[in-house]
């Protein structure tokens, strides 16, 4: 299973004279494109992936248990090796998308390995036709193997949806071409070009902008980013419409009964609590989104919100530029104060060269952690530019990275957590940076303006997901009936965003386009609802923290370790919460009305 790093929607960026940026040292994986160990990894892979198919193919219901477990750890050992070869490529091609030498690279690597893994195909599809009193008997007489049991449950729950071999092994070898048309969003993304003031920039710079305290700076950013978007607009309109097609068309095969089940069944969530979590999201629009911008509105000073003002700072905002020493120290402090356990891991991520930081002609935009492979450690990727969320970019990815290293002890099958749960030591990360930084606060305006930002950031993370995944849910339902005009999803985008933003925004012209640079809507379908079921999650296991839980550290940290081998229920057992229960959702948003209670009171 080679992991793809997912780039963070709500990553930012902002100012200059930052000190010495990190970059990546990606010698731990290979020294180059050329390195000796490189070839003899491909090489060994490719005979890796025969010799398996030639000892397995048609004879896997005719394994004991002991074979069964050399059987799956061999498959492990051709995971770790192919999960290094991608990680090395796809990691220096995110470095610099604009190369053509590295985006060849990367291609190559992944029609080699696609090449090699085709004939390990039959491996799910023979499991999966495995009585299942079989299967049990076996797990029974093996420990060891009974380890790898939520590797099976997550295999066999594809199994209403399994097609034959043939038809697998087709659909695996086309997998390519999807790769494809996420490397054109990649690069066409990647070589925009704005103007503004008559420099010439890239689209991290021009988005930082949004955030400018001259709200002029900002409507010229908008109307920049409007014009470029127009101009690609076919673009992105058949990336797009390809993809969803090309889903719809693999859906209908496997029959799935909804274009979002795939992705419940990759996240070990039930539909009905993902339903859950949408509903109490949308219910709580009023309370939360509608409410807190209708206080900016005041504070700007403005009769109207546009939407470049969503981002705006606020008039009281202390505009400084932090350097990135003072960030490491913000972010490890915080760490440190709630387990020094935590500090030790994040450390090496600032020492060792796994942080790439600067902002980069060609670099990709926002943010990730990418876990690698188990045997080496995770890359966390920023454009780091200085302003306070940076920071708390800073402290998100390295939450990610210290829950990839504490999940690598589980092997490499088991170590990747479901989308649903890789957000809860991020944000569970942002939360502690958020709650130290509040603590030290010395005036209720510095108070007043951290409350404001976290207020905005958990809407982003909260009510902006769900209205994306709503977008989603509707662009997939109506490409089912037929083609999309860009006017199409301009209006699909369109009729989410005034029901979460609400009444206090009016939408310039041009801004029907902004779905066009999202990379969650190619890379991953229907990810963004992770955002808020993360934030949900932490702000419930942070209740739990805050109420003086015995041990809350070391269960934590468990929590983490389990990586994969888990689902929620079981996780989050341990604290007393459940993600199924209705009410758990309104306890993670109550949070979030809360601080705006207190923001509204200081107005009183």
């Amino acid at each position: 299973m080679i992991r793809t790093p997912l780039f963070d929607a709500n990553a930012s960026a902002g100012g200059k004279n930052l000190g010495d940026l990190p970059e990546w040292d990606l010698t731990d994986l290979y020294s180059g494109e050329d390195a000796p160990e490189l070839a003899r990894d491909l090489d060994w892979l490719e005979k890796a992936c025969a010799d398996f198919a030639a000892d397995y193919e048609g004879k896997l219901d005719t394994l004991d248990a002991d074979g069964l477990l050399a059987c799956i750890q061999r498959q492990e050992d051709i995971d770790r090796v192919a999960g290094r070869i991608m990680s090395f490529a796809g990691l220096r091609y995110y470095q610099q998308t604009t190369d053509a030498s590295r985006a060849k690279f990367l291609s190559d690597c992944q029609e080699k390995l696609t090449n090699f893994t085709t004939p390990l195909v039959f491996f799910t599809l023979e499991l999966n036709r495995l009585p299942e009193d079989h299967l049990t008997a076996l797990l029974k007489a093996n420990a060891e193997l009974a380890r790898y049991k939520p590797i099976f449950d997550n295999i066999r729950a594809m199994r209403p949806h399994q097609l034959s071999d043939e038809m697998e092994k087709f659909l695996h070898d086309l997998g390519v071409v999807g790769d494809a048309w996420e490397r054109l969003f990649d690069e066409t993304i990647a070589g925009l070009e704005f103007e503004i003031d008559g420099e010439t920039m890239g689209i991290e710079a021009t988005l930082n902008f949004l955030t400018d305290t001259d709200r002029s700076k900002r409507e010229a950013a908008a109307q920049e980013l409007a014009r470029v978007f127009e101009g690609n607009i076919k673009t992105f309109a058949r990336v797009h419409n390809t993809q969803a097609k090309e889903k719809e068309v693999m859906d209908r095969w496997r029959k799935m009964p909804t274009a979002q089940t795939a992705r419940h069944l990759s996240n070990q969530v039930e539909p009905e609590v993902v339903e859950a979590l949408r509903e109490a999201v949308v219910k709580a629009y009023p309370k939360l989104s509608h409410r807190y911008y209708e206080l900016k509105r005041q504070w700007l000073g403005l009769d109207r919100m546009q939407v470049w003002d969503r981002n705006a700072p606020l008039p009281m905002e202390d505009p400084r530029t932090i350097g990135w020493d003072e960030a490491e120290g913000m972010v490890m402090g915080a760490y440190g104060d709630f387990s020094p356990k935590m500090a030790e891991i994040a450390e090496p991520f600032f020492k060792k060269g796994w942080i790439d930081a600067g902002v980069k002609p060609g670099k990709a935009p926002g943010a990730f952690a990418h876990p690698t492979v188990t045997d080496a450690h995770p890359y966390v990727l920023l454009n780091y530019l200085g302003k306070p969320r940076d920071v708390m970019t800073l402290a998100h990815e390295l939450g990610h990275g210290v829950h990839q290293v504490l999940a690598a002890g589980q092997g490499e099958l088991l170590s990747s957590t479901p989308l649903t749960l890789a957000e809860t030591a991020s944000v569970f990360g942002e939360m502690l940076t958020f709650r130290k930084l509040l603590s030290k606060a010395e005036t209720q305006a510095q108070r007043k303006v951290l409350l404001a930002g976290k207020v905005e950031d958990m809407i982003n993370t909260v009510v902006r997901q769900i209205a994306f995944y709503d977008f989603e849910c509707k662009l997939h339902a109506a490409r089912r009936n037929g083609e999309l005009t860009p006017d199409d999803i301009n209006a699909l985008w369109m009729s989410v965003q005034a029901e979460s933003l609400g009444p206090a925004f009016d939408f310039m012209d041009g801004y029907e386009t902004f779905w066009a640079y999202i990379p969650h809507f190619v890379h991953s379908p229907f990810y963004v609802y992770a955002y808020a079921f993360g934030d949900g999650l932490v702000n419930a296991l942070y209740s739990v923290y805050e109420e003086g839980d015995a041990g809350f550290q070391e269960k934590y940290f468990e929590m983490l370790k389990a990586g994969g081998s888990k689902r929620h229920k079981e996780l989050l057992a341990p604290f007393g919460l459940d993600a199924s229960d209705p009410a758990f959702w309104d306890k993670g948003l109550s949070m979030i009305s809360g601080f705006i209670d207190e923001l509204e009171a200081m107005e009183g």
